[in-house]
């Protein structure tokens, strides 16, 4: 499946970084000079990957339930899409973890070897330079191929990693597809980047979903651009038309933070005039149902949507309604 870590690669490492500019052009000289100064590693190493406990395997993976939760089903289609080329597929949590797999069984003796197993330790801080580590470090998607490792012992995997953020926009975890094929091109290195990505934001997009069910959810724009990803910058509108939640791609295209969320932030102050006509149409004809359930009663139609009499007083103006 691979060929054997390369043996000259720690001294590779080592001339590379006995270049001080080295790690100011390149991202990848970065974060092995992370590796060796900040985290104290050898590239020679060759030892066994960290493992945590099983009851810290089981803590992670409470910790982070609802996002497990909403990635079952994409960690499978995702699966299917790339187990057929010998990878695997791992969630992280935010601390490089791994809490969750897919692989093909009669894989599963050597990439339980190289560590791709749940209860791994994939942090920067453990393994060095690596695509799960890496890209919860640089808070972007990227892919370490091969020698591209920090540490000896992974020099023979391809690994691409995506951020993946929970519903308040906080970085949340890792997913990553991770390969031993020699042979792994640029070309399918790409399709797999992809397919990781697509994954990634279903996962965001799905636990988004779950943490606000009972809030209208809004599309705000074409997303936002992080490096080579595309995430859908979507909201949580509230009944009255309140934004509750925002996926970070939304916080970052709109300028959304905790605090203007809690100062009761209109959507149409971020959507514009065409979303302030969206929402008039769709809240128009249950406004108008609420009064003639109610006989034009503002205070049982109120009651009756779930807001206070001053709140509906006040769509009742704007939608050039009445009551009594």
């Amino acid at each position: 499946m691979a060929k054997d870590p390369e043996p000259d690669h720690p001294d590779r490492v080592r001339r590379t970084l006995d270049d001080a500019a080295g790690p100011a052009r390149s991202a990848l000289a970065a974060s092995w000079r992370r590796s060796l100064t900040v985290h104290g590693l050898a590239p020679e190493d060759r030892g066994r990957a960290r493992t945590v406990t099983d009851r810290q395997l089981q803590e992670a993976r409470q910790a982070m339930e609802p996002l497990m939760l909403a990635a079952q089903p994409v960690l499978d289609r995702l699966f299917l899409a790339v187990g057929d080329t010998g990878c695997c597929v791992l969630l992280t949590d935010a601390q490089g973890i791994a809490v969750d797999r897919r692989g093909a069984a009669v894989d599963d003796e050597i990439f339980h070897l190289w560590g791709l197993w749940p209860g791994s330790d994939w942090s920067e801080a453990a393994e060095g330079t690596n695509g799960i580590g890496t890209a919860l470090v640089e808070h972007r998607a990227v892919t370490i191929h091969r020698d591209q490792h920090f540490h000896t012992r992974n020099t023979a995997l391809s690994c691409t990693t995506h951020p993946i953020h929970d519903h308040l926009g906080r970085l949340a975890g890792a997913l990553d597809v991770s390969s031993a094929r020699a042979d792994a091109t640029a070309i399918m290195l790409g399709l797999i980047s992809n397919a990781v990505g697509d994954a990634a934001r279903a996962i965001e997009t799905q636990a988004f979903r779950q943490a606000f069910a009972d809030a209208r959810i809004v599309l705000a724009g074409g997303g936002v651009a992080d490096g080579a990803d595309r995430s859908a910058a979507l909201l949580a509108v509230d009944r009255d038309d309140l934004v509750i939640g925002a996926t970070r791609a939304a916080r970052v295209a709109l300028k959304i933070t905790d605090a203007r969320i809690a100062a009761q932030l209109p959507a149409s102050d971020l959507l514009g005039s065409a979303a302030e006509t969206d929402f008039s149409d769709s809240e128009r004809g249950a406004v108008r149902r609420a009064l003639a359930r109610s006989g034009g009663n503002v205070s049982a139609a109120a009651r009756a949507l779930g807001v206070s009499r001053a709140t509906l007083h006040r769509k009742l103006n704007r939608l050039g309604l009445s009551g009594h």
